[in-house]
């Protein structure tokens, strides 16, 4: 047999997206890849096969499990760390999730965008205040920072410490850190939000972290340190996909200036844009990983107990099966027929996951991007990027899609 080819593919240019999952789609939906540590798991690129491996209770989603794909030496590392419910299996999966839930409800999202809108105002305010005689790193004054203030107040983080710790998540997470540097804000993270759980249990206030001290851990249900990693996963798990697609929103709007016009002339169009964003840069690509516990047939394969699967978002995001010409971004593509859209089913995108373990937090995402994407181009409606496309600082290749930095003047 001939060895499987290396994973992750990489991006052949900018925001494209792996040449090698359209062929697989075409001729072999379900095949086996090589890992950096030389294991070979199955690689699932069909949506109708993502969907069954993310909703089949026969896979495993516990990274200590042996076979368990892991991307990294890194990752590898980090599975032994104690679990959070994105780590686990049921029931012990809902009963975590089941803590924060109430959070990022539909209707606690709407009461929450005043604030969302506030904190995009304010920061604007900052940017167009600082002048654009030079240009501006948009992502350093405004997409970084969103995502960051809206999370750390839910979370309860004191104002004044915004700014030293949005700096922290952008070390730990931005790639062009060193290893020890990202340790070390790491740990600077993790240390912060042990501190702040210690003080919520002595004077609990109106925040998840409260929440989570005076419903869970005093009463016995979960130890002070499980406080402690689910706090910090709500810190850290949405941001840096929230900061990239805030950057790749902004240049697919500049790089789509026909519909960029429609957004100006009707922001309430923004849902419809964002559901199309998050389907076309799905941009956690990686993240949904099981472990077969027992044997099972998939697409006229046999999975056996102990080998792991990769069910490819990015890929069933692009399926030609289920949405029309995918490589095309229409912002139209989710809105009714009788709106001039498309009719499609925008819930199958794959931006935000697939069954039990989908984003907890779609909803506040969601309402973070529709709010700023009605209000960016308003505020700043002759927005431009002060370098060509073809100069854009992305990501590593076989990473996420993202943006690293976004000159700007308007």
């Amino acid at each position: 047999m001939a060895t499987p080819p290396s994973f992750p593919f990489a991006r052949p240019k900018a925001w494209h997206p792996p040449a090698e999952y359209a062929k697989l789609r075409a001729i072999e939906p379900v095949s086996r890849v090589e890992l950096w540590d030389g294991s070979h798991p199955w690689l699932v690129v069909k949506h109708k096969d993502v969907t069954s491996v993310l909703t089949d209770e026969r896979l495993s989603k516990q990274r200590n499990r042996s076979g368990f794909p892991e991307m990294s030496a890194g990752g590898k590392e980090a599975a032994k760390n104690k679990p959070t419910f994105v780590d686990m299996d049921p029931p012990q999966h809902m009963q975590q999730r089941s803590m924060v839930e109430p959070l990022f409800t539909h209707d606690a999202v709407a009461k929450l965008r005043p604030h969302i809108q506030k904190t995009v105002d304010t920061l604007l305010d900052a940017t167009i205040k600082e002048g654009c005689e030079k240009p501006v790193d948009l992502v350093d004054k405004f997409a970084l920072p969103v995502p960051s203030y809206i999370i750390y107040g839910i979370l309860g983080v004191p104002f004044e410490d915004l700014e030293f710790l949005t700096q922290q998540n952008a070390i730990r997470s931005n790639g062009s850190a060193t290893a020890t540097e990202a340790s070390n804000a790491n740990k600077t993270l993790l240390d912060y939000i042990a501190n702040l759980v210690d003080h919520r249990t002595q004077t609990p206030k109106k925040d998840l972290i409260s929440k989570l001290v005076t419903e869970q851990v005093i009463p016995g249900h979960i130890d002070r340190s499980d406080a402690v990693q689910i706090a910090f996963l709500m810190l850290v798990a949405g941001n840096a996909t929230m900061v990239n697609m805030i950057n790749l929103g902004v240049v697919t709007l500049l790089e789509h200036p026909s519909q960029l016009a429609k957004l100006k002339t009707d922001p309430s169009l923004s849902p419809y844009f964002v559901s199309e964003l998050c389907r076309y840069h799905t941009g956690s690509a990686m993240a949904t990983r099981r472990v077969a516990k027992v044997d099972i047939e998939l697409a006229g394969h046999t999975i056996k107990a102990g080998e792991g699967i990769i069910a490819a978002t990015q890929s069933a995001s692009r399926d030609e099966d289920i949405f029309s010409d995918p490589d095309v971004f229409d912002m139209m593509r989710f809105a009714p027929k009788e709106e001039g859209g498309r009719g499609e089913d925008w819930y199958k995108g794959m931006g935000f996951g697939w069954g039990e373990h989908r984003c907890v937090a779609e909803p506040l995402a969601r309402g973070e991007l529709e709010i700023v994407f009605t209000t960016l181009f308003q505020r700043l409606p002759n927005l431009k990027l002060v370098i060509p496309y073809e100069e854009i600082k992305w990501t590593p290749p076989k990473k996420d899609v993202g943006i690293m930095e976004l000159p700007v003047v308007w």
